[in-house]
């Protein structure tokens, strides 16, 4: 029976391998209090698992999964989040392009039960459209019935492309529902696409999206980190 919805808030961030300022990367992910981040081009070689540990520590919170493991993405949650279930899954991969990926989790919010998938995909479109193929068919086999799905990343393509379509086909672009502000996310020095972006299953209420600004923000990647305050049904 359905109960009461639980909200939360939903953050997927670009960090570009820490290349920049790996501390004011935690720094913003800290000041925007996701309650579960998926981070995108995480740590993936040498002494990864440390330097993810590192963000999570400094982001005040909890490394749940993923990593070189799941073609570099990585799912943050906050205390407020129970960890059912995590999985990392690679797609299949392409000569000459980057290994790609999705790290899962299911997850609970006092009686609310969900999942999430942090994604990057190619900036090639055949491999990106069938790895969102090959997501669609994890997402399937891993995430309990009946539990919304949270789909967040960077897409490498634009709204309108037909990888965002086939996104949208199981999942609604929370900032075309509830964005504010300006909406592109690529790149921190001169905004021109949007191509990070949180998806998000039935039964899940978008409160607000935005694509994030600040002088923490121009220094710690090339990607605006987007937030979206999101609702979802809880069960008695």
């Amino acid at each position: 029976m359905m109960g009461c919805v639980a909200a939360i808030r939903v953050l997927t961030y670009n960090i570009r391998s820490l290349r920049d300022d790996p501390r004011v990367v935690g720094r913003v992910i800290r000041s925007l209090e996701p309650d579960v981040a998926c981070i995108q081009e995480a740590p993936r070689f040498w002494r990864w698992r440390t330097k993810c540990r590192r963000l999570a520590a400094d982001a005040t919170m909890t490394w749940t999964c993923g990593g070189r493991d799941s073609g570099a993405n990585i799912v943050l949650t906050s205390l407020r989040i129970d960890t059912i279930a995590t999985r990392s899954v690679l797609f299949s991969k392409d000569p000459r392009l980057h290994q790609r990926g999705t790290a899962l989790a299911v997850l609970r919010i006092d009686s609310a039960l969900f999942a999430v998938a942090g994604i990057h995909l190619d900036g090639v479109e055949q491999p990106r459209l069938r790895h969102i193929d090959e997501l669609h068919r994890a997402i399937d086999v891993f995430v309990p019935t009946g539990a919304p799905v949270i789909v967040a990343g960077d897409v490498n393509d634009v709204p309108g492309s037909r990888s965002w379509d086939a996104l949208c086909a199981r999942g609604t672009d929370a900032f075309a529902v509830a964005g504010s502000g300006a909406g592109e996310t690529s790149n921190v020095t001169r905004r021109s696409r949007r191509i990070d972006a949180v998806f998000t299953g039935p039964d899940v209420t978008v409160r607000s999206a935005a694509a994030v600004a600040s002088d923490d923000v121009t220094v710690a990647s090339d990607h605006f980190p987007v937030v979206c305050e999101l609702e979802i049904p809880g069960h008695r």
